[in-house]
């Protein structure tokens, strides 16, 4: 299996609903970071798996559709919760139509809240 890996930052806030989310239950930023993984089990003619300026400009514009922004009020995470699950799901989401149908296997999303925390979606894409 052959992966291809890009990541991307953006500056956004948040607040957690439920009682055992203790400070996080109050209106707080971090500096996200966003990473994408593609698998495939094929190599093109040109010796690549996928165009990895392609995916830059996907995951580029899904970081930047949410840098200083509130999660809380983006269309799509509105009226969720927020958790680093639930908007690597959003991410997933962003990136993966444009991957469809192109050979490759799978995405994986992680959207990090610290440099010691993060969540992760992973999906088949065909």
């Amino acid at each position: 299996m052959y992966e291809v890996y890009v990541a991307a930052s953006f500056e956004a806030a948040h607040r957690l609903r439920g009682e055992h989310f203790g400070p996080a239950a109050r209106t707080h930023g971090h500096t996200y970071r966003l990473e994408a993984v593609v698998r495939g089990e094929n190599l093109a003619e040109d010796g690549t798996l996928f165009d990895i300026g392609v995916l830059r400009e996907t995951v580029d514009g899904v970081a930047a559709s949410l840098h200083y922004r509130d999660l809380d009020e983006v269309p799509g995470l509105a009226g969720k919760n927020t958790t680093a699950e639930v908007v690597a799901g959003f991410c997933w989401d962003g990136i993966s139509p444009s991957l469809r149908g192109r050979g490759l296997a799978s995405l994986a999303v992680r959207v990090w809240e610290s440099p010691q925390v993060y969540a992760a979606r992973e999906g088949a894409l065909d």
